[in-house]
Formats: structure tokens, C-alpha cells, sequence
């Protein structure tokens, strides 16, 4: 059994030292400007929003790492675990959180509830509020149920509520609404909102589910519907639809690096001023990572959003990765 899940108790900074720093909270000139993007919420959610961003490794940069852990419900447990069997324990993934010295934890109901009350403190934890399964196949028009509450968030000690749209489905607009219900009550209840905003569905084609002009759309949705922090995929180069696509030459956009195309997708977000992260996607070599780490810090992104990269890796490899990013994004 791996020492991680080995042990009797929860991680904290007398057990492991060398997390104290990851642990160090940081309220910096840097985070002060991010909060002030946020004037009209209350102090309860602009201090989660601060937890957050002073938390771990990158605490006090702006920038941040989130490790999210809801492909078990998305693809099922086999495809998400069976290639590092230890993350079939939820005590796994909120460790290598921890021992990575990341910025928060993501996860639904079930994930969450198993390891609240250990760990409590120990790192910011988002409520991922809706998921998908795939028991059904994959719909042409994706919608995600509605598995946890604003009251599940609060009663486990979470910083954020997460939540799911999947811009070009037919089903969008009670996706849309039923974000701007959940931000309501989370914003009410001083959390904050993180919309994993990912186009998908009949409208689009599949090269458009990640083209420039949809992610960027998907994004400026999300930064609409009241999300914090919005999360979208790596944007390429394709543009999908004919009426952008004529602005987007007519204006010579930048697109030929991804830096660039990362750039504009922030700039959809209020022109910078709401917390854009990025998602790493499929397992790809390290090397592949790190240059995409180094296009978002480039591209004026604020972290990345990590999931099957690092938990289907070895706990070694996962956790040098993760420090290799950290630095990249803290230089």
C-alpha cells in the first residue's frame, strides 16, 4: 500500500515540513488587484476567493494550480483510476494536493464528503455541484445532472461551488440557468463560483469545440453567468464560426502562438479581469505540459486546472510535474 494511504492521519505541516511554505497564505498587492475585480460580492466570498489564491505554492502570485478529480463520475472509475489503481482511494488525490502545495481541490459529493472532515483546512475545496455520466453514451446535446447543493458546500467547509455548461448544446440555456441559480445562492452564502465552461453539442463540430473564437465565446459565457474563476480548454488556431471568423481576419487577431491564442481568450473574460484557467486535458508527455504551462503563463493566463496529468501518474512523477509547473507559473 502507498505510504500516502498508509497512514493513520491527515497531512499537515508538523507531519511533512516541507509544507509549510506550500501552506503559507499570502495576501499580496497582486491578489488585492484581483479582488477588487470582484467589488460588488460580499467579504465572505472575496475571502474565499483569497484562500484560494493564497494558498500552496503559488500563494500571492495571482496565479494558480487546482487539481480536479471528477472523471470517475464523467468516464467511470476504470478508465480515470486503473492506470494509478491508489486513485481509487479519494484519500489520494486530496494528498497529492496537499503534498504538491496546489491552490485547491475539486471534486463531487462523494469524493468530497470521504475526506472534508480529515483534512478540513488543510486546502481550499471546490463542490464540483454537477456532473455527466456515460452509462448512456455520449449525447450529441450533453446536460449534466445536478448532484450537490450550495448547503453540501457550506456543511464541508468549501471555498467554491463548481458547475458545468456546455456552450453550443441545445440544452445551453437551462444550463445557463441553472448556473446563474447556483451562483446566486453560493454568492449569497459568501462562496465563490468556478464554471467549467466547455462548448459541446450538435451546433458545433468537433475541431470547434476547441477553435478560438468558441473557447473564447465560452469563456466570456462563463464570465457572464457570474463565475470567479472560469475554466476552458487550450484554445487552437481553428475558428468555427463564419460571422467571427470575418472579424477575427478582418482585425488580424493574433493566433499563431498559443501564448497568443491564450491571450485573447483572457481578454474575452472582461479584458483580463476575471480569473481564467486552463485544463490540461488527456495524459501527454511532460514535456508537452510544461510548454503549455509556459504558453499560459506567457499568454497572461492564471494557472491551470490539472486532473488526469497528474493523478494518473505515479505519486513521484505526479508531484515533480506539478513542481515544474508551480515554477513556471511563480517565475
Amino acid at each position: 500500500m502507498p505510504e500516502a494511504l498508509a497512514r493513520t492521519g491527515p497531512i499537515s505541516a508538523h507531519t511533512h515540513p516541507r509544507l509549510r511554505e506550500g501552506k503559507a497564505e499570502a495576501m499580496t498587492e497582486r491578489v488585492r488587484e484581483i479582488l477588487s475585480w470582484y467589488g460588488s460580492d460580499n467579504p465572505g466570498t472575496r475571502a474565499n476567493l483569497a484562500r484560494m489564491l493564497g494558498h500552496g505554492r503559488l500563494a500571492g502570485t495571482g496565479r494558480m494550480i487546482i487539481l480536479p478529480v471528477d472523471q470517475g463520475f464523467e468516464h467511470g472509475p476504470a478508465r480515470s483510476f486503473q492506470p494509478n489503481p491508489p486513485g481509487y482511494n479519494p484519500r489520494y488525490h486530496i494528498e497529492l494536493a496537499i503534498k504538491a502545495g496546489l491552490s485547491a481541490y475539486a471534486a463531487p459529493l462523494g469524493f468530497i464528503e470521504a475526506v472534508a472532515g480529515d483534512y478540513a483546512g488543510e486546502i481550499p475545496l471546490i463542490l464540483k455541484a454537477n456532473n455527466h455520466e456515460l452509462l448512456v453514451g455520449e449525447d450529441p446535446d450533453p446536460i449534466s445532472a445536478v448532484t450537490a447543493s450550495v448547503d453540501d458546500a457550506l456543511r464541508l467547509g468549501c471555498a467554491a461551488v463548481g458547475f458545468t455548461i456546455y456552450p453550443g448544446s441545445a440544452l445551453a440555456r437551462e444550463m445557463y440557468e441553472q448556473a446563474r441559480e447556483i451562483a446566486a445562492e453560493a454568492k449569497a452564502a459568501g462562496l465563490a463560483v468556478v464554471i467549467w465552461s466547455y462548448p459541446r453539442g450538435s451546433h458545433l463540430s468537433k475541431e470547434g469545440e476547441t477553435g478560438l473564437d468558441v473557447v473564447s465565446y465560452a469563456a466570456h459565457i462563463a464570465a457572464q453567468l457570474g463565475a470567479h474563476i472560469v475554466k476552458v480548454k487550450l484554445p487552437s488556431a481553428h475558428l468555427e464560426l463564419m460571422a467571427a471568423a470575418k472579424v477575427y481576419q478582418q482585425a488580424h487577431v493574433p493566433a499563431e502562438t498559443l501564448a497568443d491564442r491564450v491571450r485573447h481568450v483572457v481578454q474575452s473574460a472582461f479584458d483580463g479581469r476575471r480569473i481564467v484557467i486552463f485544463s490540461g486535458g488527456p495524459v501527454s508527455a511532460d514535456a508537452a505540459i510544461l510548454d503549455e504551462a509556459r504558453a499560459i503563463a506567457a499568454g497572461g493566463g492564471f494557472g491551470s486546472i490539472i486532473g488526469r496529468n497528474s493523478f494518473q501518474r505515479a505519486e513521484p512523477d505526479a508531484l515533480r510535474l506539478l513542481a515544474q509547473m508551480a515554477e513556471i507559473y511563480g517565475a
